[in-house]
């Protein structure tokens, strides 16, 4: 487990995901066995590494990543994009199942070389798709299959947070994030998500427009240095998105970390049909179908009497849903098992490393973009 001393790899992937099945007993696989993990935790800071292993009572940590690629079964990599490559790429060719955290890499063609990889060697790989698995967002995919929308119109997707400059308050974030030099931007970070959640939710991405900003052009380090912020904080992108039933989609995404939340969650997506609307979250998806949707009369001179929120209902779980990050973990580990391809792959996160490498070209050029297909 490569960069579990960064924030993802710490908390969800090793403390809410690795941790949780080997303490279970590991993976029950469909004959009945269990399929156990045992992590190797893996990074550059020794102390920090030690000090996690005792905390977790992990037996085997190593700032080696050379050998510890070649001991290992499975490859697990969310340290620095700009790092991720080489690292993805040495254990495909050594035989090992590869599981990552995206971007996969900075480039298009560097993200498509490594699909091509995975052709070639014919190991599991799998890259996480977290949002998919999120118990909100399991809901509205369930609400789309079940035809509660009719046609779908459009999606409206609202991210973010305040993140602290560093000054007066440490960042939520590493400062890493905020140059684009080590591989920084929510362009880069944030459109690889949307392109899974829009192919995940409705269908194909056919086209981008983007307007990148840097709101915050000044920020404080880890160390309190103050730096130059040159990667964009924010991210307005309109994507054109075809259903598979040839429907026409107009999708609206807003990304940024230099905004205050006023609604439910952090992230929040509207879907908008013939028949009915829902709004997903992390967790809770409400919805409005047709049936009971008042008749809003605007007036600004007199106040707004209607309850809007009060007229939604919450679209039930019927199900135990865990946590996203374990449940792709099983999934995948699943996959590794029966020797079959994951269903969210290279390919699938090269699509989303060309969705951020045209938005952010959209932003610069002006205009809207076409998305080719890629073919490997």
């Amino acid at each position: 487990m490569n960069g579990v001393t960064g924030r993802m790899g710490y908390r969800q992937h090793l403390v809410r995901s690795i941790l949780p099945i080997r303490d279970q007993g590991g993976v029950t696989l469909p004959d009945g066995s269990r399929l156990q993990v045992e992590p190797v935790l893996v990074g550059r800071n020794a102390d920090k590494l030690k000090e996690l292993a005792e905390r977790h009572e992990v037996e085997h940590w190593t700032t080696d990543l050379e050998a510890a690629v070649a001991d290992a079964d499975v490859v697990f990599d969310a340290a620095m994009t700009s790092l991720r490559a080489a690292t993805l790429t040495k254990a495909m060719k050594q035989g090992k199942h590869v599981f990552t955290e995206k971007p996969t890499a900075e480039t298009l063609a560097e993200a498509i070389e490594l699909a091509r990889l995975q052709a070639d060697t014919g190991v599991t790989v799998g890259v996480v798709h977290d949002k998919l698995y999120l118990p909100g967002l399991v809901k509205l995919r369930r609400l789309v299959d079940e035809g509660f929308f009719g046609r779908i119109l459009s999606l409206r997707g609202e991210f973010g947070y305040w993140v602290f400059e560093g000054d007066t308050q440490p960042a939520q974030r590493p400062s890493w994030n905020y140059r684009a030099e080590d591989g920084g931007g929510i362009t880069t970070d944030m459109f690889c998500h949307w392109n899974y959640v829009l192919e995940g939710i409705l269908g194909q991405v056919r086209t981008v427009t983007a307007k990148t900003a840097t709101h915050i052009p000044t920020r404080w380090d880890e160390q309190g240095a103050e730096y130059a912020a040159t990667a964009d904080d924010a991210a307005y992108g309109i994507f054109d998105v075809v259903t598979p039933q040839g429907d026409e989609v107009v999708a609206q995404i807003n990304s940024s970390w230099a905004t205050r939340v006023f609604r439910d969650e952090l992230v929040e997506f509207q879907v908008d049909g013939t028949h009915g609307s829902a709004v997903a979250g992390l967790r809770r998806c409400r919805a409005q179908h047709r049936s009971h949707t008042p008749k809003p009369v605007w007036n600004p001179d007199l106040p707004v009497t209607e309850p809007f929120r009060e007229q939604w209902l919450d679209v039930p779980a019927n199900a135990d849903l865990d946590n996203g990050f374990k449940l792709q973990w099983e999934e995948f580990l699943r996959d590794v098992a029966a020797g079959r391809p994951h269903r969210y792959d290279l390919l699938s996160a090269a699509r989303g490393v060309q969705l951020a490498e045209l938005g952010l070209r959209s932003s610069a050029e002006g205009r809207r973009l076409d998305i080719p297909e890629i073919t490997l």
